[in-house]
């Protein structure tokens, strides 16, 4: 709690749940809510684990120039890390699976969180491009979003190329990091620093093959369709209908805000965005409300339980957050 940067997570979240709750009616988001048919959810659950299932095995092809792991002992390591997410700010959960799985099979914590923010960049642009192909088949006049979609893509192409780059020339970027560190940066810091530079662009080598960016992107394109069904089982709980391709948009969207900093479980910045798609298209606040909190549930508790319950199985505890924090801090010095 004394941490700022959690403080400014729950003060973000604080914004989107005011922008959220806004002119909304309690009492219509509890009807909605009382008359869904939440038989719907089973489907919804079984195809999102199906999604966490590819989302284990892109990151098994990631990690394979580091090490193979077969995908049934990374799978808990990935449900881990996002129920760490879901729990933590700051997606802190992406620092816990590096550390289970440095524990587990001995990959350094810079390389495989180098993987980790590469699959990041890839699920913003997928992101994107649900958000292209959905807008001109289900457009709606909103500037925002516009707005919204041509800075993300600024972000996201940004940081591919700037990755791209590092895993084209490794030794390059290495000497100039190491140009840096003699120049400005103490004596005992430095071989700490080039030691996790050497290890975070080991982790990179899986984007120095045209065929496996490919892979990641193509993965990365069936894991979001897969979410996106989910999001089409949840809606068939509800008395509304829109089209896959406005889901696409919303999902799109809201998972580009949870980007931003929040409290844990991306309380508020899921929902804001949600809901504003929604109404957009024409479904009554009330109704996209209970929809959009009750698919947010759906996303946040089957994960998390399951995490849970591998976390208690692998001997974690609460303390192995800050000790994953303090270790990729300190990873090359201990």
């Amino acid at each position: 709690m004394k941490r700022w940067q959690l403080w400014v997570g729950i003060l973000v979240s604080a914004v989107f749940l005011w922008v959220a709750l806004r002119g909304l009616k309690l009492d219509e988001v509890a009807s909605a809510m009382r008359q869904g048919n939440y038989w719907w959810l089973i489907p919804s659950v079984a195809v999102y684990f199906v999604a966490v299932w590819a989302r284990t095995w892109r990151w098994d092809y990631m990690l394979r120039p580091l090490k193979h792991v077969p995908v049934r002992r990374l799978f808990p390591v990935v449900v881990i890390g996002y129920m760490g997410n879901n729990v933590y700010p700051f997606r802190a959960g992406e620092l816990l699976r590096s550390y289970v799985l440095r524990r587990r099979e001995e990959i350094p914590m810079s390389a495989s969180i180098a993987t980790v923010i590469v699959e990041r960049v890839f699920d913003g642009l997928v992101m994107l491009v649900f958000v292209f192909v959905a807008l001109p088949l289900a457009p709606i006049p909103s500037e925002r979003i516009r707005q919204l979609v041509i800075l993300a893509s600024l972000a996201f192409f940004g940081a591919l190329l700037v990755f791209f780059a590092l895993a084209a020339m490794p030794e390059r970027a290495y000497r100039l990091v190491a140009w840096g560190a003699d120049r400005f940066l103490p004596g005992r810091v430095r071989p700490t620093l080039l030691d996790i530079t050497r290890r975070f662009l080991d982790g990179l080598e899986s984007l120095r093959s045209f065929r496996n960016v490919l892979m990641i992107f193509f993965t990365s394109i069936i894991i979001w369709l897969l979410e996106t069904i989910k999001y089409w089982f949840v809606m068939h709980a509800f008395n509304f209908e829109v089209s896959f391709f406005a889901l696409m948009l919303m999902n799109g969207v809201v998972n580009l805000a949870t980007t931003l900093p929040s409290a844990p479980g991306y309380v508020g910045t899921f929902d804001a965005p949600g809901i504003a798609i929604l109404t957009l298209y024409g479904v009554e606040s009330g109704l996209a409300a209970a929809y959009t909190l009750v698919l947010h549930a759906a996303l946040w508790l089957p994960i998390t339980l399951l995490g849970a319950y591998y976390m208690l199985r692998e001997g974690l505890r609460w303390s192995d957050f800050d000790r994953a924090a303090k270790m990729a801090e300190g990873e090359a010095a201990a």
